[in-house]
């Protein structure tokens, strides 16, 4: 017997064996076809950007910081930003509960190169849910759900203390057997598919795990950490360049009604959506690395003394520490600080070791 579940299943029941085959309906339209490309130039620019090792470091620092707070926010984790970055660069113990989620998901970010060297599977997925939900709910951490759930909110009704549940969403499966077979064909889809642009795979695997809901607890930021690995694992520097939790931070209602209306089996709409996500979180990452390093440049101008040193390098072509030290009539460690500074500044290189060194431009 076959039934159409969604436009995204189909179920096949064979005596007690169930079949899930997982084939994601969507349009590359002219929109989303443009998203791609556009992404794919951008985050090429990035790349071909000298980025100093020390600004870079502490860019990825940044994007690790603000990626744990918006994630942990769009679930309505009261921590501010300012409170976030204290608990996490203080290296504090976490006291509560809202604490040890963000501090678990930053750990998660900072491993998150290793979880990508590993293969993307089903052992993978819980453990990085367990790992999320340490200490904060150890009875459910990586434990695949084996009951109904359902994702909504409660509103008053009119009536005085009366509440009823409005119900967003009901995920297609409630036993575990059921989940973890429709877990497993999302995962070989995504197997299958390595060829797709790495905006398609992440935008399907991204809605279609929430749609699944495989955890009782934590499902959205484990969505969202899984979609980063999918990234990474495809060459995509997340975390070190840009990040994509703030953008669905930004209306999260949105980012949720975005997500619910693929629920009806048709992903382009929310493609677009995730595909519009990751040109603006680029866009912002470029803007954000350029100033940066207009920054790092102004501070880093030559002051009067130096530039005086620049010309004398010019003229002579390479000098050393003795003879500048020499020429401008001031102590061997001086002119040793200044040529190191030049130095330090990407304006001089030194070529040589000990007394034999000496300064060229570079």
């Amino acid at each position: 017997m076959t039934i159409n579940f969604t436009k995204s299943f189909t179920i096949l029941q064979f005596g007690s064996i169930l079949m899930i085959m997982f084939k994601p309906k969507f349009e590359l339209t002219p929109k989303l076809l443009g998203n791609i490309t556009k992404i794919e130039r951008l985050y090429g620019q990035i790349e071909g950007l000298k980025i100093p090792q020390k600004l870079e470091l502490n860019l990825h620092r940044d994007n690790l910081i603000q990626s744990s707070y918006a994630s942990n926010s769009i679930e309505g984790n009261p921590l501010s930003l300012r409170e976030v970055t204290n608990l996490l660069l203080g290296e504090r113990v976490p006291v509560n509960r809202e604490e040890k989620e963000v501090k678990n998901y930053f750990d998660i970010l900072q491993n998150l190169k290793n979880y990508a060297k590993k293969e993307l599977d089903l052992p993978l997925i819980m453990a990085v849910h367990q790992q999320l939900m340490k200490g904060v709910k150890d009875e459910i951490a990586g434990k695949i759900r084996n009951k109904r759930v359902v994702v909504g909110k409660y509103a008053h009704n009119g009536k005085r203390g009366s509440f009823s549940l409005e119900v967003k969403h009901e995920p297609p499966f409630h036993q575990s057997r059921q989940i973890i077979k429709a877990l497993e064909e999302l995962i070989s889809w995504l197997n299958r598919n390595k060829q797709l642009p790495v905006v398609i795979q992440a935008g399907i695997f991204h809605h279609h795990f929430v749609y699944l809901h495989p955890f009782i607890d934590g499902n959205g930021r484990t969505a969202r950490l899984l979609t980063a690995l999918i990234f990474l694992k495809n060459n995509y520097q997340i975390n070190k360049y840009f990040i994509l939790d703030d953008y669905y931070d930004i209306d999260r209602i949105l980012y949720s009604d975005k997500l619910h209306r693929a629920d009806l089996g048709d992903k382009t709409e929310w493609l677009e959506y995730f595909s519009d996500g990751v040109l603006s979180s680029l866009q912002g990452a470029l803007v954000k690395i350029e100033e940066a390093l207009f920054k790092l440049r102004v501070e880093e101008k030559p002051t009067p003394k130096e530039k005086e040193v620049l010309i004398l390098v010019q003229e002579r072509e390479e000098i050393t520490s003795k003879e500048l030290a020499t020429i401008l009539k001031i102590s061997r460690q001086q002119a040793h600080n200044l040529l190191s500074s030049l130095v330090k500044k990407d304006f001089l290189r030194k070529r040589g070791t000990t007394k034999g060194s000496y300064y060229l431009l570079k």
